[in-house]
């Protein structure tokens, strides 16, 4: 069986240091070929700075990367055949939509007529069919990201590197950008490594989601998996997961033994007839556009309360008494923060 190692990107023991500081700590990642992988984690859990190592514009104190089976560790950045897109797109504002996108073009000393067509062809991939000549000014802020992606996909990388590349636009049009994103580099079959803090563009850009903590990875797999399955609490806390119970209170539920926390997916949650569940009372209403974001407040024995939480497109009144069951299915067990590393 051919691995990813053997056909894309193999990190090993990346380790990274600036002073006293341990910024990425003994860190290995494959990446195969034609994968997506999403690199999240909370600000300063030192995913940027992993990427900058994969990319060749860091060097590690400790670690090995290599693309196919061989080394880049010594191959300059702008050697390792690997694209690159950040937040701060850097367009040259001096020159057109074209000319940003034929750079890299004219760094491989491409002629200029078949520069023309690559150019046109990326474009057209990006959604900015006939932008050639405009220039940087005239751009939206999503047109922007878009000539940047065009401009890092046109040398034809083995591996595109974003990080933060939807970060600075407001919340809907990165959802779209998300979208076209994955469709692009699903269309070219090309293997990605996204940097991202946002859960939701992970989601709709990756494969895999590689979770980070304080410079380790503290969670790998696929994007449905995690979710699933966080396994850490703070995996499960940091993906939003609303309902994140601690030992106590989900043994007071009549889940777990009392000994770890368990998180309780919006899945297990089913709206009863009395008979057949446990009265709950609505406690917390909050409308969140399609649905509303419901608090249900569960009497336990031993306990005052525990609060669960459903989003619902016609939410019950606040106020009223409702009946749940808990579905097994779509509860898990997680290891405590003090259980971690």
């Amino acid at each position: 069986m051919v691995s990813a190692a053997d056909t894309g990107l193999s990190a090993r023991g990346v380790t990274v240091r600036f002073g006293g500081s341990t910024a990425v700590d003994d860190v290995s990642l494959d990446v195969a070929a034609g994968e997506i992988v999403a690199l999240v984690g909370p600000s300063g859990c030192g995913k940027s700075t992993l990427l900058r190592v994969l990319a060749g514009l860091e060097r590690p104190a400790a670690g090995t990367v290599a693309w196919a089976g061989g080394d880049v560790g010594g191959v300059p950045a702008h050697q390792r055949g690997f694209g690159l897109m950040f937040q701060d797109h850097a367009l040259f504002p001096h020159r057109t939509v074209g000319a940003n996108v034929a750079f890299g073009l004219r760094m491989q000393r491409m002629a200029p007529a078949d520069q023309g067509r690559r150019v046109a062809e990326v474009l057209t991939l990006v959604g900015l069919d006939g932008f050639e000549d405009r220039t940087v000014d005239t751009l939206s802020g999503g047109e922007a990201q878009r000539v940047a992606l065009a401009r890092s996909l046109a040398p034809s990388p083995r591996l595109l590197m974003l990080d933060e590349p939807l970060g600075s636009l407001d919340r809907t049009l990165r959802d779209r950008l998300a979208v076209d994103l994955r469709s692009v580099l699903l269309g070219l079959g090309m293997a990605a490594v996204h940097v991202t803090h946002d859960q939701e563009e992970a989601y709709a850009v990756a494969d895999r989601l590689v979770v980070m903590r304080a410079g380790r990875v503290v969670r790998d797999g696929p994007a449905a998996d995690v979710w699933r399955d966080p396994r850490r609490e703070f995996v499960a806390r940091f993906l939003g997961h609303d309902d994140v119970l601690d030992p106590s209170q989900a043994q007071a539920l009549g889940i777990g033994d009392g000994t770890a926390p368990v998180v309780v997916r919006e899945a297990a949650i089913h709206l009863v007839d009395p008979v057949d569940g446990r009265p709950a009372t609505v406690t917390e209403v909050r409308f969140r556009g399609t649905t509303s974001r419901v608090t249900l407040r569960v009497a336990t024995p031993g306990r005052s309360e525990v609060d669960l939480t459903v989003h619902a497109a016609e939410p019950p009144d606040l106020g009223t008494t409702v009946f749940i069951r808990l579905d097994p299915e779509h509860i898990s067990l997680l290891e405590s923060e003090g259980q971690q590393p």
